[in-house]
């Protein structure tokens, strides 16, 4: 991928006008970007997975139309991760007026004050460049929300210093004209009042703005998007109906519906502090999956991708807390780490009101469940039955949330010619022995104790922090 192009030197629209520039509409500009992206077969939403075969399409047919977007969807479902990346669809760098309140484009001035500068000086109109991640602009939705900070309002500055209340050039703009020319985001529309939405109306379909009795006739070049949940939708706030049918599109997004796109979105957005191996990453996928299909949970709330990203920074900051006070040299977390997630997180689950007292045996149900699913996957076809008998032979491995990864692989039980660990490590891509790190093979070898005792062929015992299987 190329890096950003350096910020044109051309300074006045006479040079601008000489260089061939060629002044286009918003709307065309991000259809031509995206139809040129498209046809060089370039990705234009770069981080979003899921997505593909569904939403995508969809907003790409909305902005080839021109239209209005607004995304429908619950919490965590990447709709403002979606918005943002819109921004890739305009030009880098886009001409203004140097020192419009508006950032008008040097062929259209549209507020007095621009227009007046532009008769003046004509070919020595002052012209700065804007680039495209300074045309996008976003405001969360809140019931505080005014229509100054949306539209506009009076600024009795600008009145004290002689100009009659009459004059447009005593407006001080809001949010949508000064993202002219490019993209505003509503986040969570349904949180604005009404009699907000209502302010929206005409600049969205007539693209002129009313403030206190004015009405100023300016031909806003913006395009509105907007995310809403649908509970909020239809429950603690709405989309007014004329709103709504501005909006050229309405937009479903979902939760990833495939186990590697789930798994994609927690190694693209995790930030972790320690490693955390693709099994147990795995894990995390599939308990956040099964979190999301059970009747326990509350689905119109939703289980956030933020549940499952936020679950990896944990477990990655207890395998780090772990390694600090044992003195190991590389952090790897372990299956132990989990259950360490899980009461961290179990808070952002919002369950159903027939589960009260119930909550801390649903998580820990989902999350065998989800674990026994990824060993099935990882380990079938290896034979663990001389790790079995060396257990009930009398061995104990013991393992927590302070037991090093050099304890842990001290205290397994020798199977002699037995190559059981190496295959486990194998499976996982942690290699074998002498190639591969203490941490990383801990961590294969315990998920494996923890699928034998999921399958009832070994028992385990937990107190005080300690597991013990044997």
């Amino acid at each position: 991928m190329s890096g950003p192009t350096p910020r044109p030197t051309i300074d006045t629209v006479g040079a601008l006008r000489a260089s061939g520039h060629v002044h286009k509409p918003l709307r065309t500009e991000i259809r031509d970007n995206l139809l040129a992206a498209l046809a060089e077969g370039r990705d234009p939403w770069p981080g979003l997975h899921g997505f593909e075969d569904t939403v995508v399409p969809q907003l790409e047919r909305a902005l080839i139309a021109g239209h209005d977007v607004v995304l429908l969807g619950e919490r965590g479902q990447g709709k403002t991760r979606l918005l943002r990346t819109m921004v890739g669809l305009l030009d880098e760098w886009t001409p203004v007026i140097d020192g419009s309140e508006l950032g008008e484009h040097p062929y259209a001035p549209i507020t007095v004050a621009s227009i007046r500068r532009a008769e003046e000086l004509g070919d020595d109109l002052p012209v700065r460049w804007r680039h495209r991640d300074e045309r996008y602009a976003e405001k969360l939705a809140t019931p505080d929300t005014s229509v100054a900070d949306l539209i506009g309002d009076v600024d009795p500055m600008k009145v004290a210093e002689g100009r009659s209340l009459g004059d447009p050039e005593t407006i001080h703009f809001g949010l949508i004209p000064r993202s002219h020319g490019g993209i505003v985001a509503i986040n969570e529309l349904p949180d604005l009042a009404e009699r907000i939405q209502v302010a929206m109306l005409n600049v969205m379909e007539e693209r002129d703005i009313q403030i206190r009795g004015y009405v100023l006739r300016l031909p806003l070049d913006v395009l509105v998007v907007a995310s809403a949940n649908p509970e909020d939708y239809t429950n603690r706030g709405r989309i007014i109906t004329p709103l709504k049918d501005r909006f050229g599109a309405e937009i479903r997004t979902h939760y990833p519906t495939q186990l590697v796109d789930e798994i994609a979105v927690i190694r693209q957005e995790a930030d972790l502090v320690a490693t955390v191996p693709d099994q147990l990453i795995e894990v995390l996928a599939r308990f956040t999956r099964a979190l999301r299909e059970s009747s326990a949970v509350d689905q119109r709330s939703g289980v956030s991708a933020r549940f499952a990203i936020a679950g990896a920074e944990t477990i990655a900051a207890a395998a780090l807390h772990r390694a600090t006070r044992q003195g190991e040299p590389h952090a790897v977390a372990r299956p132990v780490d989990l259950e360490t997630a899980v009461d961290v997180l179990g808070g952002k689950i919002e369950f159903e009101s027939g589960e009260e007292g119930r909550e801390d045996l649903v998580l820990d149900h989902l999350l065998r469940t989800a674990t026994a699913e990824t060993v099935r996957g990882l380990f079938t076809g290896i034979d663990f039955g001389v790790l079995v008998e060396a257990l009930e032979g009398g061995s104990l491995v013991a393992t927590g949330e302070q037991v090093s990864a050099r304890d842990f692989l001290a205290g397994l039980p020798q199977l002699g010619e037995s190559d059981v660990y190496d295959q486990v490590c194998e499976r996982v891509g942690a290699g074998i022995e002498g190639g591969v790190d203490d941490g990383e093979r801990a961590s294969a070898v315990e998920l494996a104790l923890e699928g034998l005792f999921l399958a009832r062929r070994i028992s385990k015992d937990s107190a005080g922090g300690e597991t013990v299987y044997g």
